[in-house]
């Protein structure tokens, strides 16, 4: 990750080099670096770094960095640094983009004293978002994961349904008597009269058949509407998998882009060892050698098939999900 180490004065700028030297692929913005001024490369520093260190006064940080500001799943990490090395500073982006444990880091560089204010921090519990970035698990809405982040700073009780075997570092949590519910699943919706939140575990993978020159908007219209009609979430698509012979397929490449996955072929002798669990088509094995591509595919990549084969225009799609561990 590239970090910019911004400062402004010769006290700052010692204190810059000693950060430069202790973080990989950083670089120091200041007055003698930036001769047009460094505010003028700030929207390219919000734009390009992942970690910004401001060696100044918070209020400098704050007003170079207010127009850059967008969300707290986009910003980059930002720490503040005191002139004379004491502090640092946690002030944007703490938990999903990893300025708490950053501020750490460079605090330890320099000998300073990390600061760090969050409230789930300060209370020793694992904020929604921090425990969804621990566990690779996607934010379905980002107000509800606010809403049951508070209820846990607030001492509130948490329900947790999971589909995988981890869970949030927090004490109060029952069956009953609960406030709100933490749901860890690849189901689109989910019934609820309290406050609740969803993460997506990238659990589900999607074995797919098709026709020479299917398009990659036909190929995502079959799956779109297999998960739609079997409640569950694009969200939590780990990969899409087909026979081998079809590794060049360019709507199924453009597909996995798309979504966001990862891409995997099977030879025939792999499909072969496991389509006798699946009912087959002598027509597909005349045409491939194998009596089925989606749910074998399916199968190898995950080991259990949820959704059988589904054929819409000219393309099958069968969905398996993987045994996750937190």
């Amino acid at each position: 990750m590239k970090c910019a180490v911004i400062c402004f004065t010769d006290s700052g700028e010692k204190i810059a080099k000693v950060i430069e030297k202790g973080i990989p692929d950083a670089h120091i913005y200041s007055p003698k670096t930036c001769p047009s001024g460094v505010k003028s490369q700030m929207a390219m520093i919000a734009r390009e770094y992942d970690r910004i260190v401001f060696v100044c006064a918070v209020g400098i940080a704050v007003r170079l960095m207010a127009p850059y500001i967008r969300h707290k799943i986009q910003d980059p990490a930002v720490v503040v640094v005191d002139d004379m090395g004491k502090y640092a500073i946690s002030l944007l982006s703490g938990h999903i983009g990893g300025a708490n444990d950053f501020t750490k880091e460079v605090a330890k560089i320099i000998g300073a004293h990390p600061i760090i204010t969050t409230a789930s921090e300060g209370r020793g519990i694992e904020s929604v978002d921090m425990f969804a970035k621990r566990c690779n698990l996607v934010i379905e809405n980002m107000e509800d994961a606010k809403t049951i982040t508070a209820i846990m700073v607030n001492g509130g009780v948490l329900r947790v349904v999971s589909e995988i075997q981890t869970m949030i570092n927090y004490p109060r949590i029952s069956e009953t008597d609960y406030d709100g519910i933490l749901y860890i699943t690849p189901q689109e919706s989910v019934s609820c009269h309290k406050p609740y939140c969803i993460l997506r575990p990238k659990n589900l993978t999607v074995g797919v058949g098709c026709k020479r020159g299917k398009t990659r908007d036909e190929i995502l219209e079959a799956i779109f509407n297999v998960f739609k009609s079997n409640n569950l979430s694009i969200k939590s698509i780990e990969s899409l998998a087909t026979i081998d012979i079809k590794k060049d397929e360019q709507g199924l490449i453009e597909a996995c882009k798309y979504l966001g996955c990862r891409f995997y072929t099977f030879s025939k002798e792999q499909i072969r060892s496991v389509q006798e669990m699946f009912r087959g088509s002598a027509f597909v094995e005349k045409v491939v050698g194998v009596t089925g591509v989606c749910e074998p595919c399916a199968y190898l990549t995950s080991g259990e098939v949820i959704v059988g084969k589904t054929l819409l225009n000219g393309v099958t799609v069968s969905v398996g999900r993987k045994k996750q561990h937190g």
